[in-house]
Protein backbone atom coordinates (compact mmCIF):
# COMPACT_ATOMS: atom_id res chain seq x y z
CA UNK A 1 0.00 0.00 0.00
CA UNK A 2 1.20 3.50 -0.92
CA UNK A 3 4.50 1.77 -1.90
CA UNK A 4 4.76 1.72 -6.07
CA UNK A 5 7.21 -0.62 -7.93
CA UNK A 6 8.68 1.55 -11.05
CA UNK A 7 10.34 -0.63 -13.56
CA UNK A 8 11.64 0.49 -16.49
CA UNK A 9 8.75 3.20 -16.42
CA UNK A 10 5.66 1.56 -15.57
CA UNK A 11 4.33 1.21 -12.10
CA UNK A 12 3.46 -2.08 -10.38
CA UNK A 13 1.56 -2.65 -7.38
CA UNK A 14 2.55 -6.36 -6.89
CA UNK A 15 6.11 -7.43 -6.58
CA UNK A 16 5.52 -11.06 -7.27
CA UNK A 17 6.07 -11.90 -10.55
CA UNK A 18 4.97 -15.54 -11.71
CA UNK A 19 6.09 -18.06 -15.09
CA UNK A 20 4.17 -19.85 -17.37
CA UNK A 21 5.86 -23.11 -17.31
CA UNK A 22 5.35 -26.93 -15.62
CA UNK A 23 1.74 -26.71 -15.20
CA UNK A 24 -0.29 -29.58 -15.32
CA UNK A 25 -2.45 -27.86 -17.74
CA UNK A 26 -1.68 -24.36 -19.03
CA UNK A 27 -5.57 -23.74 -18.50
CA UNK A 28 -4.64 -23.10 -14.43
CA UNK A 29 -2.95 -20.27 -15.10
CA UNK A 30 -5.80 -17.77 -15.53
CA UNK A 31 -6.71 -18.58 -11.85
CA UNK A 32 -3.20 -18.67 -10.52
CA UNK A 33 -2.86 -15.35 -12.13
CA UNK A 34 -5.39 -13.98 -10.17
CA UNK A 35 -4.53 -16.02 -6.86
CA UNK A 36 -0.96 -14.45 -6.86
CA UNK A 37 -2.57 -10.81 -7.46
CA UNK A 38 0.94 -10.53 -9.96
CA UNK A 39 0.97 -7.93 -12.64
CA UNK A 40 3.77 -9.28 -14.79
CA UNK A 41 4.65 -12.97 -16.43
CA UNK A 42 6.94 -14.61 -17.70
CA UNK A 43 7.20 -16.80 -21.02
CA UNK A 44 9.78 -18.41 -23.03
CA UNK A 45 9.41 -17.11 -26.84
CA UNK A 46 9.06 -20.42 -28.13
CA UNK A 47 5.63 -21.11 -26.61
CA UNK A 48 4.20 -18.08 -27.95
CA UNK A 49 1.74 -19.51 -30.76
CA UNK A 50 2.22 -16.77 -33.06
CA UNK A 51 -1.29 -17.90 -34.94
CA UNK A 52 -2.82 -17.08 -31.51
CA UNK A 53 -4.93 -20.28 -31.59
CA UNK A 54 -4.50 -22.83 -28.52
CA UNK A 55 -0.94 -21.42 -27.53
CA UNK A 56 0.50 -20.17 -24.05
CA UNK A 57 -1.03 -16.55 -24.70
CA UNK A 58 -4.80 -17.55 -24.99
CA UNK A 59 -4.11 -18.22 -21.60
CA UNK A 60 -2.54 -14.88 -20.04
CA UNK A 61 -4.63 -12.70 -18.80
CA UNK A 62 -5.08 -9.62 -21.15
CA UNK A 63 -4.31 -7.12 -18.04
CA UNK A 64 -1.09 -8.66 -17.66
CA UNK A 65 2.23 -7.55 -18.85
CA UNK A 66 4.36 -9.90 -20.35
CA UNK A 67 7.92 -10.68 -19.54
CA UNK A 68 9.28 -12.86 -22.72
CA UNK A 69 11.97 -14.53 -22.05
CA UNK A 70 14.81 -15.78 -23.97
CA UNK A 71 15.19 -19.32 -22.38
CA UNK A 72 16.70 -21.53 -25.09
CA UNK A 73 19.48 -18.59 -25.89
CA UNK A 74 23.59 -19.97 -25.97
CA UNK A 75 24.87 -16.81 -27.26
CA UNK A 76 23.85 -13.67 -27.24
CA UNK A 77 23.05 -13.27 -30.56
CA UNK A 78 20.71 -15.94 -30.15
CA UNK A 79 19.15 -14.20 -27.15
CA UNK A 80 18.71 -10.52 -29.63
CA UNK A 81 17.02 -12.66 -32.34
CA UNK A 82 14.23 -14.10 -29.52
CA UNK A 83 13.76 -10.84 -28.24
CA UNK A 84 13.01 -9.19 -31.58
CA UNK A 85 10.85 -12.10 -32.30
CA UNK A 86 8.72 -11.38 -29.21
CA UNK A 87 8.71 -7.51 -30.38
CA UNK A 88 7.74 -8.70 -33.63
CA UNK A 89 5.01 -11.09 -32.39
CA UNK A 90 3.41 -8.22 -30.57
CA UNK A 91 4.81 -8.86 -26.90
CA UNK A 92 6.14 -5.56 -26.18
CA UNK A 93 9.56 -4.13 -25.57
CA UNK A 94 10.55 -6.39 -21.56
CA UNK A 95 12.25 -8.62 -22.50
CA UNK A 96 14.27 -11.37 -19.99
CA UNK A 97 17.55 -12.07 -20.82
CA UNK A 98 18.49 -16.19 -20.23
CA UNK A 99 22.01 -16.88 -22.15
CA UNK A 100 22.50 -20.85 -21.09
CA UNK A 101 24.90 -22.87 -22.57
CA UNK A 102 25.46 -25.28 -19.90
CA UNK A 103 23.37 -28.12 -20.35
CA UNK A 104 23.80 -30.05 -17.23
CA UNK A 105 23.70 -27.06 -14.64
CA UNK A 106 21.59 -24.53 -16.14
CA UNK A 107 23.35 -21.70 -15.18
CA UNK A 108 23.40 -18.45 -17.00
CA UNK A 109 26.58 -17.20 -19.01
CA UNK A 110 27.26 -13.79 -17.54
CA UNK A 111 29.57 -12.59 -20.30
CA UNK A 112 27.04 -13.38 -23.20
CA UNK A 113 24.24 -12.36 -20.83
CA UNK A 114 25.95 -8.48 -20.82
CA UNK A 115 26.44 -8.46 -24.39
CA UNK A 116 22.79 -9.70 -25.42
CA UNK A 117 21.65 -6.67 -22.89
CA UNK A 118 23.85 -4.01 -24.38
CA UNK A 119 22.80 -4.90 -27.58
CA UNK A 120 19.09 -4.81 -26.78
CA UNK A 121 19.13 -1.36 -24.89
CA UNK A 122 20.42 -0.10 -27.57
CA UNK A 123 17.07 -1.16 -29.43
CA UNK A 124 15.33 0.59 -26.60
CA UNK A 125 14.50 -2.56 -25.00
CA UNK A 126 13.41 -2.75 -21.21
CA UNK A 127 15.76 -5.54 -20.37
CA UNK A 128 16.02 -8.06 -17.40
CA UNK A 129 18.83 -9.83 -17.07
CA UNK A 130 18.87 -13.62 -15.58
CA UNK A 131 22.17 -13.91 -13.99
CA UNK A 132 24.42 -15.49 -11.22
CA UNK A 133 24.44 -13.32 -8.34
CA UNK A 134 27.85 -12.27 -9.26
CA UNK A 135 28.26 -8.78 -8.28
CA UNK A 136 30.51 -7.97 -11.37
CA UNK A 137 28.42 -9.42 -14.15
CA UNK A 138 25.71 -7.38 -12.27
CA UNK A 139 27.77 -4.25 -12.87
CA UNK A 140 28.17 -4.87 -16.48
CA UNK A 141 24.75 -5.26 -17.03
CA UNK A 142 23.97 -2.36 -15.27
CA UNK A 143 26.38 -0.44 -17.00
CA UNK A 144 24.93 -1.68 -20.08
CA UNK A 145 21.36 -0.06 -19.43
CA UNK A 146 19.73 -2.76 -17.29
CA UNK A 147 16.27 -1.86 -16.32
CA UNK A 148 16.72 -4.33 -12.89
CA UNK A 149 18.82 -7.58 -12.79
CA UNK A 150 17.12 -10.94 -11.53
CA UNK A 151 19.85 -13.14 -9.89
CA UNK A 152 19.05 -16.91 -8.65
CA UNK A 153 18.55 -17.87 -5.42
CA UNK A 154 19.17 -21.61 -6.07
CA UNK A 155 19.84 -23.45 -9.55
CA UNK A 156 16.45 -23.01 -11.77
CA UNK A 157 13.82 -25.70 -11.16
CA UNK A 158 15.09 -26.87 -7.79
CA UNK A 159 13.02 -25.00 -5.23
CA UNK A 160 16.20 -25.17 -2.70
CA UNK A 161 15.60 -21.84 -1.57
CA UNK A 162 18.17 -18.91 -0.73
CA UNK A 163 21.05 -20.36 -1.64
CA UNK A 164 23.00 -17.30 -2.54
CA UNK A 165 21.91 -15.33 0.13
CA UNK A 166 24.87 -13.69 1.04
CA UNK A 167 25.42 -13.22 -2.85
CA UNK A 168 22.29 -11.55 -3.44
CA UNK A 169 22.80 -9.21 -0.03
CA UNK A 170 26.25 -8.20 -1.80
CA UNK A 171 24.29 -6.99 -4.93
CA UNK A 172 21.80 -5.14 -2.73
CA UNK A 173 24.25 -3.21 -0.92
CA UNK A 174 26.10 -2.21 -4.25
CA UNK A 175 23.54 -1.55 -6.88
CA UNK A 176 21.09 1.29 -7.60
CA UNK A 177 18.94 -0.77 -9.83
CA UNK A 178 15.88 -3.00 -8.61
CA UNK A 179 17.36 -7.19 -7.47
CA UNK A 180 14.26 -9.21 -8.81
CA UNK A 181 15.45 -12.79 -6.91
CA UNK A 182 14.15 -15.62 -9.56
CA UNK A 183 15.13 -19.37 -9.84
CA UNK A 184 15.33 -21.92 -6.95
CA UNK A 185 12.63 -20.29 -4.82
CA UNK A 186 10.66 -23.29 -3.19
CA UNK A 187 8.88 -22.00 -0.17
CA UNK A 188 6.86 -18.59 0.27
CA UNK A 189 9.47 -18.40 3.14
CA UNK A 190 12.06 -18.14 0.65
CA UNK A 191 10.63 -15.38 -0.87
CA UNK A 192 9.56 -13.54 2.19
CA UNK A 193 13.59 -13.50 3.32
CA UNK A 194 14.49 -12.43 -0.22
CA UNK A 195 11.71 -9.60 0.09
CA UNK A 196 12.93 -8.67 3.98
CA UNK A 197 16.47 -8.78 3.06
CA UNK A 198 15.66 -5.67 0.38
CA UNK A 199 14.99 -7.24 -2.46
CA UNK A 200 12.50 -5.53 -4.68
CA UNK A 201 10.77 -8.36 -6.30
CA UNK A 202 10.42 -12.08 -6.67
CA UNK A 203 9.85 -14.26 -9.38
CA UNK A 204 8.17 -17.91 -9.18
CA UNK A 205 7.43 -20.74 -11.15
CA UNK A 206 8.17 -24.16 -10.33
CA UNK A 207 7.36 -23.52 -6.58
CA UNK A 208 3.72 -22.89 -7.64
CA UNK A 209 3.63 -24.60 -10.90
CA UNK A 210 4.55 -28.01 -8.69
CA UNK A 211 2.67 -27.83 -5.86
CA UNK A 212 -0.58 -30.14 -5.89
CA UNK A 213 -3.08 -26.86 -5.50
CA UNK A 214 -0.97 -24.22 -7.40
CA UNK A 215 -3.78 -21.41 -6.80
CA UNK A 216 -3.53 -21.86 -3.07
CA UNK A 217 -0.03 -22.11 -3.29
CA UNK A 218 -0.05 -18.85 -5.39
CA UNK A 219 -1.96 -17.12 -2.72
CA UNK A 220 0.63 -18.02 -0.27
CA UNK A 221 3.32 -16.28 -2.16
CA UNK A 222 1.42 -13.39 -2.88
CA UNK A 223 1.17 -13.24 1.51
CA UNK A 224 4.61 -14.13 2.08
CA UNK A 225 6.07 -11.10 -0.56
CA UNK A 226 3.77 -8.62 1.06
CA UNK A 227 4.67 -9.62 4.81
CA UNK A 228 8.56 -9.28 4.00
CA UNK A 229 8.56 -6.37 1.82
CA UNK A 230 6.36 -4.54 4.93
CA UNK A 231 9.19 -6.31 7.37
CA UNK A 232 11.96 -4.53 5.22
CA UNK A 233 9.75 -1.12 5.38
CA UNK A 234 9.08 -1.18 8.70
CA UNK A 235 12.88 -2.22 9.72
CA UNK A 236 13.97 -5.39 11.06
CA UNK A 237 14.84 -5.13 15.00
CA UNK A 238 18.05 -5.57 15.88
CA UNK A 239 19.79 -8.97 16.10
CA UNK A 240 21.91 -9.95 19.73
CA UNK A 241 24.72 -12.00 19.90
CA UNK A 242 24.22 -15.19 21.59
CA UNK A 243 27.43 -13.90 24.36
CA UNK A 244 25.91 -10.87 25.32
CA UNK A 245 22.62 -12.51 26.93
CA UNK A 246 18.99 -12.29 26.81
CA UNK A 247 16.69 -9.12 27.49
CA UNK A 248 13.45 -9.24 28.72
CA UNK A 249 10.48 -7.66 26.37
CA UNK A 250 9.65 -5.21 29.86
CA UNK A 251 11.54 -4.38 32.81
CA UNK A 252 11.71 -7.07 35.48
CA UNK A 253 13.37 -4.85 38.64
CA UNK A 254 10.30 -3.37 41.04
CA UNK A 255 7.70 -5.29 39.47
CA UNK A 256 6.13 -7.32 42.57
CA UNK A 257 5.84 -3.80 44.47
Amino acid sequence: MNDPFILGGVTLHSRLFIGTGKYGADSLIPAVAEASGAEVITVAMRRVDKGGNEGITTHIPKTMRLLPNTSGARTAEEAVRLARLARAAGCGDWIKIEVISDARHLLPDGYETARATEMLVREGFTVLPYINPDLYVARACVNAGAAAVMPLGAPIGTNRGLRTREMIAILLDDLDVPIIVDAGIGKPSDACQAMEMGAAACLVNTAIASSADPVRMAAAFKAAVEAGRAAWLAGLGAVKAAAEGAEASSPLTGFLR
